[in-house]
């Protein structure tokens, strides 16, 4: 057992567990089964009601009267960070978790996390966590599950989140109460998780990353950034273009040695976006859209000479500043002869 862990018979501090809510009638019950389960017993359940309109916000107050740790907040729709910060000001836990309302977690994931933290309030402890869709199939994920215990410096776990190896989600992670401090999550921002992070790491000690599947995100069409039609086109695109702006300017004043890498993920999330956008709203008068192809046609050397950024990531790199609605086209074309799409 290393130094500070936790050890059979301490006591055991409350952990909040923040779940926004809003119109998920069918879901919500199975995750707060799973919350109810958790082998660390001494939780407080916080069902934040975020304004439904179909019945939900009644089955909450249901679900709270079956077991005395759950309590319901309701409130005016406002969006998930909304609900998330109104959790934060009413939680009385020393550490905070955060589940989503439609995923669901296995039941000793809160105890994993907490014997990990070991009390050290500068750090972070997170599980890794899989999709499943509606079918229950795994589907894939960029977020690496590692094959042992590890433990990341800020500087080291903000490279790994821009070289999209990381996780950002606070949904895996057990957070101690007063390092988040009067930090909160953006409201009206879909990656909301991503800046809120980032913001964070300034002030941590560490991340510690542990070897176990413990979350389980629920892939449901319809959901914020799942794209249901065609020409459907979520606003996390443009919100994760917003955010490598953040960490260019972050890199530049305060981790000048990842720069670079912060360009790489500069680049790559304009890449995401071009690659997704529906090619209708590739206009004149589409002024992010405008932006984006500007700031690829202004950092072609930085896409030739990128280290990080593969053959194929630099080819259609180069063709968008080009020729962007035709590169989207063909993209298109091959994701439906591959049938990824319909």
């Amino acid at each position: 057992m290393e130094a500070g862990e936790y050890r059979e018979g301490a006591q055991m501090p409350v952990i909040s567990v923040i779940v926004p809510v809003y119109n998920i009638m069918h879901y919500l019950p199975r995750c707060v089964q799973s919350l109810r389960q958790q082998t660390y017993r001494n939780l407080e359940i916080l069902l934040v009601d975020d304004g439904s309109t179909d019945g939900t916000g009644q089955l909450c107050d249901q679900l709270a009267a079956q077991d005395d740790r759950i309590r319901v907040l309701h409130k005016e729709n406002g969006g998930t960070s909304s609900a998330r910060n109104m959790g934060i000001e009413t939680a009385q836990g020393e550490y905070l978790g955060f589940v989503d309302s439609d995923d669901y977690v296995e039941p000793d994931m809160y105890m994993q996390l907490y014997r990990a933290a070991g009390g050290r309030e500068g750090h972070l402890v997170q599980v890794g966590r899989d999709e499943v869709d509606e079918q229950g199939r795994q589907l894939p994920s960029i977020c690496e599950i590692p094959k042992r215990k590890q433990t990341f410096s800020s500087e080291e776990f903000l490279r790994e989140l821009l070289m999209h190896r990381g996780d950002c989600s606070f949904c895996t992670k057990l957070v101690p109460r007063r390092l988040l401090g009067k930090e909160r999550f953006p409201e009206k921002q879909l990656n909301e998780d991503f800046h809120l992070m980032i913001r964070l790491l300034q002030r941590v000690e560490g991340i510690v990353s542990l070897p176990v599947c413990g979350y389980h995100v629920f892939y449901r069409l319809g959901s914020n950034t799942r794209k249901t039609r065609e020409n459907d086109f979520s606003r996390v695109f443009s919100d994760n273009v917003n955010n490598a702006d953040l960490v260019l300017g972050l890199a530049k004043e305060k981790y000048p040695q990842l720069q670079q890498v912060a360009m790489r993920f500069g680049l790559f999330q304009r890449l995401d976006y071009l690659l997704h956008i529906p090619i209708p709203q590739m206009r004149r008068d589409n002024e992010q859209y405008r932006a984006i192809v500007r700031f690829l046609r202004g950092h072609v050397k930085d896409t030739v000479k990128s280290p990080y950024l593969t053959v194929k990531n630099k080819l259609y790199l180069l063709m968008l500043t080009v020729v962007p609605r035709s590169v989207r086209r063909l993209h298109r074309l091959g994701m439906k002869l591959r049938r990824i799409i319909p």
